[in-house]
Order: C-alpha cells, then sequence, then structure tokens
C-alpha cells in the first residue's frame, strides 16, 4: 500500500505574520509550524503503516526552506519527503495550490491521498477536494476515524451534530480533521535518520498535465483586494486608586456606563 500525506509549512501565528507588498505572505520571514490538520493526516498514515504496512510518502509544496517540514514527517516515521518548489509556483492560491500539486502526484504511484482539512493561514479547505477533483478519484473530507478493508477504507466523517460512516474503493482521497488523533513525536533516532535521506525535489518541469496558466500568482483566479496583520490595542486607560474602595467603585462605574450592570 501506498500513501501520500500531502503537508503544509504554515506561520506560526504566534509569532506574528508579515505581509509582501503585493498582500502574499511573506512566508521567507516568519517562524514556520506543520499544518496541525496534516500533522494529523500524517499521523493516521503513520498508523496505518504500523497496522496493515504502508509506505508513506510525505509531500509539500513550498520554499525550499519547507525541506524542514518534510524532515520532520520523516523523523516521525514517513518513508519519503518530496518538495516541490519553483519560482513560477509562488503566489497561488487555492486553485492553483491543488492544480501543482495534483500535476506532482501524477508521478507517483497512489492508494491513499491524505491531506489536512485546511490550513491555518488560509481557512479555506479546498485544496484536498480539488486535488482529488483534479485526479478524478473520490474525496471523503473532515475525517473523524480512518480504517482499511482490503481494497477500501472506511471513514468516519464528521457532519454537525452527527458523524457518517462511509466506504470508498482505493485510490481516494481524505482530508483530516486534527481532533483525528495526536500525533506521535519526533524520536531522536529518527531525527538522525531523517538527516541521512534524500529529499526529492521537484519543479515546475516535473509536474504533469499542468498548464502555465494555471500555476503561481498569474494562475491564481482568487486576488488579494488588502491584507493586514492583526489590530493591535492600544495602551488603554491607566488609573491609580489609593485604596480598594476606590478600586472598585472605578470598576463599577465603568461597567455601568458600558450598561454591562
Amino acid at each position: 500500500m501506498k500513501i501520500v500525506v500531502c503537508i503544509k509549512q504554515v506561520p506560526d501565528t504566534k509569532g506574528g505574520v508579515q505581509f509582501n507588498p503585493d498582500g502574499t505572505l511573506n512566508r521567507a520571514a516568519m517562524l514556520t509550524i506543520m499544518n496541525p490538520d496534516d500533522k494529523a493526516g500524517l499521523e493516521a498514515a503513520l498508523r496505518i503503516k504500523d497496522e496493515c504496512g504502508a509506505e508513506v510518502t510525505a509531500l509539500t509544496m513550498g520554499l525550499p526552506k519547507a525541506e524542514e517540514v518534510l524532515r520532520e514527517a520523516m523523523a516521525m516515521g514517513a518513508d519519503n519527503g518530496i518538495l516541490v518548489t519553483d519560482r513560477v509556483l509562488g503566489g497561488a492560491d487555492t486553485w492553483a495550490t491543488s492544480t501543482t500539486i495534483a500535476g506532482a502526484l501524477h508521478n507517483l504511484d497512489y492508494d491513499i491521498i491524505i491531506t489536512g482539512r485546511q490550513a491555518i493561514d488560509g481557512d479555506t479547505a479546498q485544496v484536498g477536494p480539488q486535488i482529488a477533483e483534479h485526479l478524478g478519484i473520490p474525496v471523503i473530507s473532515y475525517a473523524q476515524e480512518i480504517k482499511v478493508d482490503g481494497d477500501y477504507v472506511i471513514v468516519k466523517r464528521q457532519f454537525d451534530d452527527r458523524y457518517h460512516m462511509l466506504k470508498a474503493k482505493m485510490p481516494v482521497a481524505i482530508t483530516a480533521l486534527s481532533e483525528l488523533n495526536k500525533p506521535r513525536y519526533m524520536t531522536p533516532g529518527g531525527i538522525f535518520d531523517s538527516y541521512k535521506k534524500d529529499i526529492t525535489v521537484w519543479g515546475r518541469a516535473d509536474l504533469k498535465d499542468v498548464d502555465d496558466s494555471n500555476i503561481g500568482l498569474n494562475g491564481s483566479p482568487t486576488k488579494i483586494a488588502k491584507a493586514s496583520d492583526k489590530v493591535r490595542k492600544g495602551a488603554g486607560e491607566k488609573v491609580a486608586p489609593d485604596t480598594p474602595q476606590e478600586a472598585a467603585d472605578y470598576i463599577f462605574a465603568k461597567l455601568a456606563d458600558k450598561h454591562i450592570i
């Protein structure tokens, strides 16, 4: 069995975000992490590997520094890492991103493709289903539980206040929720071994069945009108009451002014 897990290196939003003049994220200047939903998808693939035997390949699209997230995936237990990177792919929206990733996947054999439900830097939940559409395979989204049964997968899918139990024949794409599982930690031995392996690097020339009009910023139908980081709060009003009673009176007066009490 061959499983490909699509992962993304995303900005660590705790450290703040930065933007380029064209409104796209300045990814090169920010601290990064593996997208949480993708990490849950990777853990699901590794559990299938542990239970049934499988070759797990982690694939990401991004800047050359995205190699870091592939090393992390291999340190957790992935067998291979593939980085899709090229200047012409920069600034891609979900359509251009999914087109690019599907073009890379055309080079691989796979039974299951797992992606995260959505990335914390975009929150669109579009790329996974779009990849399946490009490849012409079924997709099951919002996976809470994944089991393999012969040539089929059985997925417990989150749905409002209940869940669906779906069965699909492989090849199939699955989008994973971060609640799917608790991802394992990297081990010291795994980290060491991950740096003994080569990362496969593909560029524009390695993508199959992809037209230039559908990749990168120019091939993205979604355009950013305006972007900014989070609004910073002012210093606020500072007071220094002389007694606890004065402090309490001040707080109650403010609450009354705002009609909270």
